[in-house]
């Protein structure tokens, strides 16, 4: 069942969470009855974030590139889809090649204007990660105020143990964000629990992989990918339509079933077996 934000779903009502430092912990008082630990990746693996934030969010990274590296809106484009193939990540290209600030960059590129109205989610999925057993982090590429937006508008933030977004990834002074085989490594020792009792819940096959190059678990989210949960490319001026990213950007694979995914699956559901 598809549903838009709805505060009232099964992890309930949405708030303003916040936890007290950038790397959480159990909460207090908590008594786990599993080792596993969840890393739950944000955009299209929790909610449609084709529709509601990469065309925009693109648009806004291609106009912040033309107005600070002085290009043609064509140039910056293509320079922001090549920096997104090598690096992983159109931020860490303008970095470590133009000295961008991060924070700066992060800010401007996510204010996205009438985000909450576009959020979607299913609700059958946002009640299952109640159930879910373990401790259950966000781990996303995203900037924590983002996050957060998303979490508290489509009631999810309840369902969560903390938020892991890019401005934590960071080691001796340098950005790290996923796929980095390292920050896997490091998030499993922050968290005190071994690689192997991690699962990570993705739709990007890079990340993954590197994942599970160091001993996690892995399971494919495919319900969000391609613009397949309603289908029409995202353009200005469209605000119900899907953005239409190519497919390596999404996590699509020639391959139907890469060695590295532990599972694929369509609904959060899947994960109560796993």
């Amino acid at each position: 069942m598809n549903t838009s934000a709805d505060p009232s779903g099964g992890c309930g009502p949405a708030r303003s969470t916040q936890w007290t430092s950038s790397w959480p912990t159990e909460r207090p008082g908590a008594r786990p009855v599993s080792r596993r630990v969840w890393l739950f990746d944000l955009d299209n693996t929790l909610h449609d974030a084709s529709h509601a934030a990469f065309g925009p969010t693109s648009l806004a990274m291609t106009d912040y590139m033309v107005e600070h590296l002085a290009l043609t809106h064509e140039g910056a484009s293509d320079l922001r889809q090549h920096y997104w193939n090598h690096y992983g990540a159109t931020l860490l290209g303008l970095v470590s090649r133009h000295g961008v600030k991060a924070s700066h960059f992060l800010e401007q590129t996510h204010r996205l204007p009438g985000l909450e109205q576009r959020l979607r989610t299913s609700a059958h999925d946002r009640a299952v990660l109640k159930r879910l057993r373990g401790r259950k982090y966000i781990l996303t590429n995203a900037p924590r105020d983002y996050a957060m937006r998303v979490l508290n508008t489509l009631g999810l933030a309840a369902c969560f143990d903390g938020v892991i977004s890019i401005e934590d990834m960071t080691m001796f002074g340098h950005l790290r964000p996923k796929p980095d085989a390292r920050m896997f490594r490091y998030i499993a020792a922050r968290l005190k629990v071994r690689p192997s009792d991690c699962v990570l819940v993705e739709d990007t096959l890079e990340h993954q992989k590197a994942a599970r190059g160091v001993g996690m678990r892995t399971a494919w989210m495919q319900r969000y990918l391609e613009g397949r949960y309603r289908g029409a490319p995202w353009k200005p001026g469209n605000e119900h339509a899907n953005n239409g990213m190519n497919r390596r950007e999404v996590g699509v694979h020639p391959c139907r079933n890469p060695p590295y995914v532990y599972a694929k699956i369509k609904s959060i559901q899947t994960l109560l077996t796993l």
